[in-house]
């Protein structure tokens, strides 16, 4: 954690001393060679200024520098609740990867999922190692060498607890046949790590994925940022996915922060089956809003798509705000209500396809 606030302040420093000669104007881009299987009226694109950095649909991007010291050098009012407070997710250990045709959803931990739809296998946001950033406070269901057979990854965005560079070489190591997709211009990064041996796709908002007749992946707009050093912040565009096949519509959020995009992703796709959404990293309120969403933004925004089940995702496995890990489960569990009771109680390595 401490790694990681340093890199926010080194890069705010960075963005508050190098003042742009002119100010960028707003251009729309997409992957030429995408299409899209529906986008929203009057659409132009994927939002981006003519420095190459992307944009939020609704809310510019701010980085402020005296909110991230106003947060680091604030007391934590929840400090001694958080430190008492020793739970662990509930695990279900997994002692192979069962690749039958049935369907699978499994939670690794974080933003971390095993998708198994259609006949194919997809994991999204895997961090499964600690790196000099963030330690795992989860178990991984399976050991990480075991997760063979996979047909894509699906990685929503540069952060380090989304996007990992030693998991990454590892699953690619096991499975040289998986495809990554991606948004726009996270090729050249992750392709550095895979010496251009495996196959990467980047979309733009409301683009589909070039994947196998039957499963539709589209990428779809989050409220969130981008950056991984000090000079690349917003270079790469982020956001969430949209799985469908003949039988189910599953919504990934990846990031975000609350916003009109939630609803504006239902009437250009259809309502969720199922929506994973993020509902840790959300205290304090004020500086985190803008970026995650707390379990009662996650819950307005889950019933504004309409969805039929609630997923919670992004707690538990990586300490990387105030409240204590398992808050947001307890917040979820404490009051159905903000979730329609349709929540499906997250456990690692259970499928939750069969609640």
């Amino acid at each position: 954690m401490v790694a990681l606030i340093i890199l926010m302040v080194s890069g705010l420093l960075f963005s508050f001393f190098i003042i742009p000669s002119t100010s960028p104007t707003l251009t729309y881009t997409e992957n030429p060679e995408l299409s899209y299987n529906a986008k929203p009226s009057n659409w132009k694109g994927t939002p981006q200024l003519s420095d190459g950095t992307y944009q939020n649909l609704f809310h510019p991007f701010e980085s402020s520098l005296l909110d991230v010291f106003k947060w680091k050098t604030s007391s934590n009012p929840q400090a001694e609740i958080k430190e008492n407070d020793t739970r662990k997710l509930p695990l279900v250990k997994i002692t192979s990867l069962d690749n039958s045709s049935e369907d699978q959803l499994i939670w690794l931990g974080h933003a971390s999922f095993l998708i198994r739809v259609n006949g194919k296998t997809i994991i999204t946001d895997p961090v499964w190692l600690d790196n000099w950033v963030l330690k795992r406070q989860s178990t991984l269901p399976l050991d990480p060498e075991e997760f063979k057979n996979i047909d894509y990854i699906l990685i929503s965005h540069d952060h380090r607890d989304h996007c990992d560079e030693e998991t990454i070489k590892l699953i690619t190591s096991i499975n040289p046949q998986v495809k990554i997709l991606a948004g726009l211009n996270m090729k050249p990064l992750i392709a550095s790590w895979t010496k251009n041996k495996i196959e990467i796709e980047e979309a733009g908002w409301f683009q589909k994925f070039s994947t196998e007749i039957g499963l539709d992946i589209t990428f779809v707009p989050a409220r969130h940022w981008s950056r991984r050093g000090l000079m690349d912040t917003n270079k790469r565009l982020w956001g969430g996915f949209y799985i469908q096949t003949e039988g189910k519509r599953l919504y990934f959020m990846g990031d975000s922060g609350y916003g009109p995009h939630f609803k504006l992703i239902e009437e250009t796709l259809g309502s969720p089956d199922y929506a994973l959404m993020g509902v840790g990293a959300f205290r304090p309120i004020w500086f985190m809003h803008p970026a995650h969403t707390s379990p009662s933004d996650a819950g307005q925004a889950f019933l504004e798509m309409n969805g039929k089940h609630f997923i919670p995702m992004h707690f538990g496995t990586f300490d990387l705000s105030d409240e204590p890990l398992l808050e947001p489960l307890d917040i979820l569990k404490s009051s159905p209500e903000l979730v329609d009771n349709r929540m499906i109680d997250p456990v690692i390595g259970k499928n939750l396809f069969q609640y």
